[in-house]
């Protein structure tokens, strides 16, 4: 299709798009032509049905350089639910091209946890005019919970909950909520306080609907409730959820005062932003955001395979040493990448499932002993059988006894190795409060490496092979 007629092309009506389509590459570029035409009028109107993630997501597969011209043209589409939906660089983006007094403005029309988001990543000047450019409630809110750590429940709160007191009747609830027009409208239980604002029990909306108004709140509440301090980092606080199977959750501060409140939505962005973070951290290639600027993930790659250089020049230095063994019988230098191979993917098999279990607070002290046990035996059954294959099969190809017997004890060799490895490295790496996510692949795949090679080689020497 020329250039004329993509232009002359009809962009796609509305009614015809169902949720799927209309973020297809067709509808994406319909909306790109637009704005490139200046025709910011046609530009809203597709995009005006559209939910705030999937704006937000609009914004995400549009090139970095095309942005700017996308947000002007849809200027008051972009309110604070699209940018609390954005992808963090994408919103870094934006919020570069606004004046503090709007992002202020928009922080304003968040819940605390979204404006946070928003502002914490900011340079500390821009911060300071941001909040500035607050009214004294919200700067109040949004500095308290700048002072909690970074991914701890203080950040990921919000302070706008229902409370209210134990001396109350359902009744008085459910005035206080029809009467108050400024308190939030999202919420699933109320919390209910003593005349010190600890929390003694929650109340859900249902249980209030069905209750006679004169019955006290305390006759009616569930006392048992599980309570986030506001420290806990946030992996743990999704953890809490997931055991419990909680919808939201109080958060108190050291002095056991309701302080704030976590929802779920907030948990399901959690466990998969941790979850993502230790598959790409397994493997080194840091956040793995395709909308991360190329150097810093250059930086964060490079660091790595520069750690790998270094592993792989050790496994070398085993092979050097062996290097009047290699010369007198050249299958040995074929065949030795395949111990070495298998034992690295064992390893790896082993590291993903003891990386998952420790931040799953599955393995623990207490079962430490017993998984180790568990993996010796798994990586026993494994070597056996894949030294009776590579046995085999060497005889059948080389029709050498001695080979296939060498390669069969060093296969059986390296997984025991990869397997004792794959849970010893990242078990004493989280006892050293060391992320094993981080550090765990890198001394798994070298001790696999070496010792591979020299299980291999070692015994061949041993066994006189080509003498």
């Amino acid at each position: 299709m020329s250039e004329t007629e993509l232009h002359e092309a009809p962009a796609p009506e509305q009614d015809e798009l169902d949720e799927d389509d209309r973020l297809r590459p067709e509808f994406v570029d319909a909306v790109r032509d637009a704005v490139r035409d200046g025709d910011d009028e046609a530009a809203r109107a597709l995009v005006e049905p559209l939910h705030p993630a999937d704006i937000a997501d609009l914004f995400e597969l549009t090139p970095h350089e095309d942005r700017g011209a996308l947000a002007k043209a849809l200027k008051d589409l972009l309110d604070a639910d699209v940018f609390a939906e954005m992808n963090d660089y994408v919103r870094e983006d934006l919020i570069d091209a606004l004046t503090p007094t709007e992002v202020a403005d928009l922080a304003s029309e968040l819940d605390t946890d979204d404006a946070v988001a928003i502002i914490e990543d900011m340079d500390e000047a821009e911060q300071r005019a941001v909040l500035r450019a607050l009214d004294p409630d919200d700067r109040a809110a949004i500095e308290e919970a700048l002072s909690y750590p970074e991914e701890s429940a203080g950040r990921l709160m919000q302070r706008e909950l229902i409370a209210v007191p134990e001396h109350w009747t359902v009744g008085d609830a459910i005035d206080f909520l029809r009467h108050h027009e400024e308190l939030t409208t999202d919420f699933w239980e109320i919390f209910v306080v003593d005349a010190g604002h600890h929390p003694v029990g929650t109340c859900q909306l249902s249980w209030i609907l069905r209750t006679p108004g004169n019955i006290a709140i305390a006759d009616v509440m569930q006392r048992e409730q599980t309570l986030i301090p506001v420290d806990m980092d946030q992996e743990e606080v999704a953890l809490r959820f997931q055991k419990y199977a909680l919808i939201s959750a109080a958060v108190v501060d050291a002095a056991n005062r309701l302080v704030g409140m976590i929802t779920v939505d907030d948990i399901v962005h959690i466990i998969q932003q941790e979850a993502g973070e230790d598959v790409l951290r397994l493997s080194g290639a840091g956040e793995g955001d395709i909308n991360e600027p190329i150097r810093l993930t250059v930086r964060t790659r490079l660091s790595w395979l520069v750690v790998n250089l270094g592993t792989a020049m050790l496994a070398a230095s085993v092979v050097g040493a062996f290097e009047g063994t290699i010369a007198r019988f050249a299958l040995l230098a074929v065949l030795m990448p395949i111990v070495s191979g298998m034992g690295g993917n064992a390893g790896t098999q082993t590291l993903a499932v003891v990386v998952r279990a420790l931040a799953t607070n599955q393995l623990t002290s207490s079962n430490t002993a017993r998984m180790i046990l568990r993996e010796f035996r798994i990586a026993l059954a494994n070597g056996l059988s894949l030294a009776v294959l590579i046995g085999l099969g060497t005889w059948v190809f080389y029709h050498n006894a001695d080979l296939s017997l060498v390669i069969a004890l060093a296969m059986v060799t390296n997984n025991l190795v990869a397997g004792l490895g794959g849970v010893l490295v990242p078990v004493t790496l989280d006892r050293l409060n060391i992320d094993p996510a981080v550090s765990s692949a890198v001394f798994v795949t070298t001790m696999t490496d070496v010792m591979g090679f020299f299980s291999f080689l070692g015994l061949a020497t041993l066994w006189g092979l080509g003498t």
